[in-house]
């Protein structure tokens, strides 16, 4: 069984604990249809686009809205 060969000090410890629980915040982009954001590489959820390509119809009352 693997043994620590030195104690780990305090700061090596909280410094280790300090980053375990970090949130990153999600990138955001503009959606080049309808400028609403949205996060990169994902289908807009107001317009059903995908970069130029429309992947899902949405009526048009709801992009409007």
């Amino acid at each position: 069984m693997a043994v620590p060969k030195r104690r780990t000090s305090r700061s090596k410890r909280d410094m280790r604990r300090a980053n375990h629980d970090r949130i990153n915040v999600p990138a955001i982009s503009r959606c080049a249809q309808c400028g609403e954001n949205k996060q990169p590489h994902r289908v807009c959820e107001a317009c059903g686009f995908y970069g130029e390509v429309q992947v899902i119809e949405k009526p048009a009352a709801e992009s409007q809205a």
